[in-house]
């Protein structure tokens, strides 16, 4: 006697929720610095740093992964897993410590939003600090405000997508010097931009943060992320985030290096299209710089709020009203420095750059450590090849903050 087989129903996977997370941190991390990093990187180099890019994309994703991961497999935060394995001070140090650096960093996002619809319109940038802030700390209203911060970051990421890709195309890259560029090279006087470029795209702080993203789409009914989805939305949006910084990179180098126009912002980018490929150009960069903009903006804020809400013990639920203040301070700080400046001061960015230069490699170890715990992680622990990749991951980082110190110093 058969029996008849029994058919079970497919769960229909949600690819927003499987995206969201990775979106998120792809639109965090790909700032108006990022932009500025990568332009000189072209514009001074041609394809030459290409290479850089891949490399800094590689590790981002190990990190990134092993970090969705840790969200997926445990009900508690990952600032809650430090403290229990690490100790209180530890935990502090981090949550604080990526609070400051998000205050710090505040002010040139609110900038970079300012100047790129400023430039856009002609009008007066200070204007658009209040209105974006503003509109930003609006958003925290809505009941759901991290399905609207996905959402949010899903139609900037297409921005951002449309914008630096038809930019490329445009100016009709040469494939074989960008072949080129994937072989390994350190130009004369190139080292400051490689640094400068891992340390902003390898984000610890951003990888830190995949694991928050992860558990608060579970919160919000998000897809099953025990199916090992959240591997693939996180790999998806960091390899967005090397496609976005690819484009920037290509435009940079095949217009700008031949002619040996140097630039010192992704603003002074935008103005060396204009000349060349005309207006339309010049808008569509200049449009894609305020989606690099505004997203960081609203990202930063939330990482660090976020970030102080569970350090201070009120957790870290993007609808709680405490998290949601800290979130808004974060924002007025960043729009107050950046209306008495106009930019980040250096006295602030040395400051950023010490906590940065601490903070890193204690998130680094903390994160590798605990995605190592059996445990906690059970079947879900890292692989021996994370591992190793983790482990060498770390030694970057770690020379990385040495150089940083150094510099500091000095």
């Amino acid at each position: 006697m058969s029996t008849q087989p029994t058919n079970t129903p497919k769960t229909k996977i949600n690819w927003l929720s499987v995206l969201g997370p990775g979106i998120i941190t792809a639109a965090l991390v790909f700032g108006p610095s990022k932009m500025t990093i990568t332009s000189k990187m072209g514009a001074d180099y041609g394809y030459d740093l290409l290479w850089v890019i891949i490399l800094a994309i590689f590790f981002m994703m190990v990190f990134t992964t092993m970090a969705a991961r840790i969200g997926a497999q445990n009900s508690e935060s990952l600032l809650t897993l430090i403290k229990n394995k690490f100790g209180k001070p530890v935990a502090i140090f981090i949550g604080l410590g990526i609070f400051l650096v998000a205050i710090s960093f505040q002010s040139g996002n609110s900038t970079g939003v300012a100047i790129s619809v400023g430039e856009a319109t002609g009008s007066n940038p200070k204007i658009w600090i209040v209105v974006f802030n503003v509109l930003g700390i609006l958003l925290l209203f809505f009941r759901s405000f991290y399905k609207v911060l996905e959402k949010l970051m899903l139609v900037l990421i297409i921005i951002m997508l449309f914008s630096f890709l038809t930019t490329a195309i445009l100016v009709q890259p040469n494939l074989i010097d960008m072949s080129k560029g994937i072989i390994p090279g350190i130009p004369d006087g190139s080292m400051v931009l490689i640094i400068a470029f891992i340390a902003s795209c390898f984000s610890l702080v951003g990888a830190f943060y995949q694991s928050y993203l992860v558990q608060e789409r579970k919160k919000m009914g998000g897809s099953d992320q025990q199916n090992g989805t959240e591997m693939l939305g996180s790999r998806v949006g960091i390899i967005i985030l090397g496609i976005m910084s690819t484009g920037v990179l290509v435009c940079a180098a095949n217009i700008l290096h031949p002619q040996g126009i140097k630039v010192n912002s992704a603003t002074e980018m935008g103005k060396a299209l204009e000349p060349l490929f005309g207006d339309y150009a010049s808008q569509l960069f200049y449009i894609g710089l305020f989606g690099a903009s505004f997203s960081s903006l609203i990202g930063n804020a939330v990482l660090g709020g976020s970030l102080l809400g569970d350090t201070f013990g009120y957790g870290n639920n993007l609808n709680n009203k405490m998290v949601k203040l800290f979130i808004s301070i974060v924002m007025i700080f960043g729009s107050i420095i950046a209306l008495a400046f106009g930019k980040l001061p250096l006295e602030l960015i040395v400051f950023a750059q010490s906590i940065t230069t601490l903070l890193v490699p204690f998130i680094g170890f903390t994160l590798y450590l605990i995605g190592n715990d059996k445990t906690l992680m059970k079947e879900r622990v890292n692989s021996t090849s994370t591992k190793i990749w983790g482990a060498l991951g770390l030694i970057l980082i770690i020379g990385l903050a040495v150089s940083n110190l150094i510099t500091l110093i000095k």
